[in-house]
């Protein structure tokens, strides 16, 4: 029997897959448990539309990161911290400084985890990455300054 799996099932497949399951486990176990249901045409049509739906959801997803990639690759941020005699700073420049300036210049939303950044202690520029979606990521600058 042809069953959609609404749930990933150990052995047999993963979500939203259409697989072939033995009548009795079927109707005894994937049923009764909410983990599959019958590969009917109404079934399949709706498999397909979410199908369908992820696809387009990466899509606009991918497009606009590559968007915003754009925008961002090879800019400047400048911050201002407090540092010593020497040009070291009292604490270093973090990623969430960083996710907050880029939203304020450039009205990117960037999550501080998506920011790979070496430790910033001195004043100087620096490189940083910004990963805005999987394969998609933009190099950026930091101007630290007094």
């Amino acid at each position: 029997m042809k069953v959609v799996l609404k749930q990933d099932v150990k052995g047999l497949g993963k979500k939203g897959e259409l697989v072939n399951a033995s009548d009795g486990y079927a109707r005894n176990f994937l049923f009764p448990k909410n983990l599959a249901v019958e590969a009917n045409a109404q079934n399949m049509s709706e498999l397909k539309n979410r199908e369908q739906a992820e696809k387009y959801k990466i899509a606009t997803e991918t497009a606009a990161a590559k968007a915003n990639a754009e925008k961002l690759s090879g800019k400047t941020i400048k911050i201002t911290a407090k540092a010593g005699a020497n040009g070291k700073l009292f604490g270093s420049v973090t990623s969430k400084e960083l996710s907050e300036k880029i939203a304020d210049e450039f009205g990117i939303k960037v999550d501080k985890k998506k920011i790979v950044v070496d430790d910033i202690k001195q004043f100087g520029t620096f490189e940083f990455e910004v990963k805005l979606y999987t394969g998609i990521s933009a190099k950026l600058f930091v101007m630290v300054g007094e």
